[in-house]
């Protein structure tokens, strides 16, 4: 795999989330707007685009393809729990933003910009392995990021809470289900009229345009002051989308010889921090700006973080 394809991918995207900022700052595109877009993505574009991938007619990973790549796959969130955990001790992060970088580390952007990197990097052979990377992130992000947040919320002091049953309910998501037909689809081999699978692919072709608007959107309600004066964030950013990425993939390939199930979670490891976490606080009603500050500062600075890691995909 060239590294000029992914800095290419990486530029492309950028450049998309440049339109973004520019519609936001010529008010051709609102924060509403944005969230109504973040909502079609979600529910719409994104699913498509993930079961399209398991209608594609060419060569089909086996069962024990996928079953290794949910046990590997789900040994690298533990590895992530873990140095969530571990690198705010070490940065010295105040006891108070510790479940902000714990979130920052766990969940990252493996659906906004991890599907369309691994389909235009890897190919859409790919996007099975990425289906599966999501369904893991979608169970964790409602049972593990909820808790880590409600912690740090003390919620047992306060009448803000999201409870079990509905927690439970928010784990039949687009997200987990789409991942989930999607597997289901592939394992099946099921084939569906022309039409059905072309508006599949119109549809899922339209995420990564609105995916990076949305991002844009976020980059431009941020001074630029409150992004980059944070350098224990510089120092994360350095271990989490670097050495974690290459650490994984080292580890993973002495243990899995298929090429692209650790190609892919070379990419899902080295992409920028999620939205949702940011969305969640939000609802807990706690303080965000930590938690944005990451996002964003990942993102920027995943334009050489991702290349980099990108070294060490498996040719």
């Amino acid at each position: 795999m060239s590294i000029t394809v992914v800095i290419q991918q990486m530029v492309i995207i950028f450049i998309l989330i440049g339109i973004g900022m520019i519609l936001f700052r010529r008010r051709l595109l609102s924060e509403e707007g944005s969230k109504q877009i973040s909502g079609l993505i979600i529910n719409v574009t994104n699913p498509a685009l993930l079961i399209c991938s398991a209608l594609d007619d060419g060569p089909k990973a086996s069962l024990r393809d996928l079953g290794i790549a949910l046990a590997a796959y789900a040994a690298v969130f533990a590895i992530l729990i873990a140095v969530g955990f571990l690198l705010p001790c070490l940065l010295r992060v105040p006891k108070d933003l510790h479940y902000a970088y714990q979130m920052l580390t766990v969940f990252g952007n493996v659906g906004f910009i991890g599907i369309p990197l691994a389909s235009a990097v890897l190919g859409s052979e790919s996007l099975i392995f990425v289906s599966i990377f999501n369904l893991l992130f979608n169970l964790l992000i409602y049972t593990l990021g909820i808790s880590l947040l409600q912690g740090a919320a003390g919620q047992a002091e306060k009448d803000v809470t999201i409870p079990s049953s509905g927690r439970l309910q928010k784990l039949v998501n687009a997200g987990t289900v789409s991942a989930a037909v999607t597997v289901i689809f592939y394992l099946g081999n099921f084939h569906v009229p022309t039409v059905i699978s072309s508006a599949l692919s119109y549809t899922g072709r339209a995420t990564t345009l609105l995916s990076m608007l949305v991002l844009g959107v976020s980059v431009a309600q941020i001074a630029p002051k409150e992004i980059f004066s944070h350098p224990k964030l510089y120092l994360f950013t350095l271990l989490r989308q670097i050495l974690v990425p290459i650490g994984c993939i080292l580890f993973m390939g002495s243990l899995i010889d298929n090429r692209l199930i650790l190609n892919t979670m070379l990419l899902m490891v080295a992409v920028p921090a999620a939205n949702m976490p940011l969305m969640l606080a939000k609802q807990l009603d706690m303080e965000t700006d930590s938690i944005s500050q990451g996002i964003i500062l990942t993102t920027i600075l995943s334009l050489v973080t991702v290349p980099v890691a990108c070294l060490f995909l498996i040719p």
